[in-house]
């Protein structure tokens, strides 16, 4: 078997809430290898989001380590070449078009060149939106904003893909072609994906599923 990409050991979070400490994670052990597409499902405010922001290093755990690639998830540069990542809301910037929104994330470690430019056309085409690039977000439909965010988060060959609920803000078909998207590019690039997300019908489109409950992140066979 590959070896992992990600792993992390005995996650744990907890939040003040008024004079309570509420845990949302008790001991998380999770791990995703090379090419692989991870689902993760939970009922609303069972920490998805929460350990998505720790796998990421957005945040950080009570206790629990993750290491990316076998190493510590420290560095902001380090994140931007190692994992990309989609949310529910876009985050597009409004006042530049879809090629800059995807060259951004390449801003974000270094220089833009030709290459780079035209590893942001070809990743526009892959997505469909070619004939779009030089469009504002506000041009676009709630799908191709999204389209423009999958390529955004392809733009500096990453590892790891961590997609929140990324058919959050749109309706059902166009949903449902933005997880194809992302899973065919996944198995294309042999980039790993996880993928945390409301629906059964999506997460079973993935090669492993897990669900967050009680804190704890359990297998589905």
């Amino acid at each position: 078997m590959s070896e992992p990409v990600l792993t992390a050991r005995a996650l744990r979070k907890s939040y003040l809430s008024g004079d309570r400490q509420i845990e949302v994670l008790s001991g998380v052990d999770f791990s995703v290898v090379a090419g692989e597409s991870v689902s993760i499902r939970g009922e609303s405010g069972s920490g998805k989001s929460t350990l998505l922001n720790l796998l990421s290093a957005l945040d950080t755990p009570d206790s629990g380590e993750v290491s990316w690639a076998g190493k510590p998830s420290i560095g902001t540069e380090v994140r931007a070449t190692f994992l990309g990542m989609v949310f529910q809301s876009f985050y597009l910037i409004p006042e530049i078009d879809a090629l800059q929104n995807v060259l951004m994330a390449r801003r974000m470690v270094g220089r833009i060149g030709s290459a780079e430019k035209a590893r942001a056309v070809e990743l526009l085409k892959r997505v469909g939106l070619a004939e779009r690039a030089h469009h504002l977000p506000s041009q676009l439909s709630g799908g191709e904003r999204q389209r423009v965010a999958v390529a955004r988060a392809l733009m500096n060959s990453p590892q790891l893909i961590l997609a929140d609920e990324p058919t959050g803000n749109l309706d059902e078909k166009t949903g449902d072609s933005v997880i194809e998207l992302l899973l065919s590019l996944s198995v294309e690039l042999k980039t790993s994906l996880v993928l945390v997300t409301h629906s059964a019908v999506h997460a079973a489109k993935t090669s492993r599923k897990t669900i967050l409950h009680e804190g704890k992140l359990h297998d589905v066979v």
